[in-house]
């Protein structure tokens, strides 16, 4: 087993330098900042989709489409406050990692005589959930940089 597993690493090591020697040599290296500030395997950020995902894991999805940037929840009732739900549609509008690239958009109702009925939404709760998101989008970033 160990000798087996030995020969997978060597395999990996010398694939890998083979790789890299047909990079050629010289100072070439991506700039880290822009590097990090933006993606390209999705449509998206993937530091601010990472910390929207992360940010309302407390609810059900409805849709998730990281091409597009769109994130729609179901409707959520805090078992605390049965009484109230709200869904949250969160647009990631950018590769760049910057706060004008989230919008947050929240939708809220509460009960009354048995059927829901739509409230509003205080603009700080809105404005605290895309806070919550960049700051850990953030930090998402900072934790790739440094490694």
């Amino acid at each position: 087993m160990i000798k087996r597993r030995s020969l997978v690493v060597s395999a990996s090591l010398l694939g890998a330098c083979a790789a890299l020697s047909a990079c050629g040599g010289g100072n070439n290296l991506p700039n880290p900042d822009a590097a990090a500030s933006q993606v390209t395997t999705i449509g998206v950020n993937s530091y601010l989709w990472r910390a929207s995902l992360e940010a309302v894991s407390f609810a059900p999805l409805l849709q998730a489409d990281s091409a597009g940037g769109v994130i729609v929840t179901d409707w959520y009732a805090n078992p605390e406050n049965p009484g109230e739900r709200v869904k949250l549609t969160i647009s990631i509008l950018d590769q760049d990692l910057r706060a004008d690239a989230l919008r947050v958009a929240a939708s809220r109702q509460v009960a009354q005589s048995g059927n829901w009925v739509d409230a509003p939404v205080q603009a700080a709760t809105v404005q605290k959930l895309e806070d919550i998101i960049l700051t850990k989008a953030r930090e998402l970033r900072r934790q790739a940089i440094t490694g």
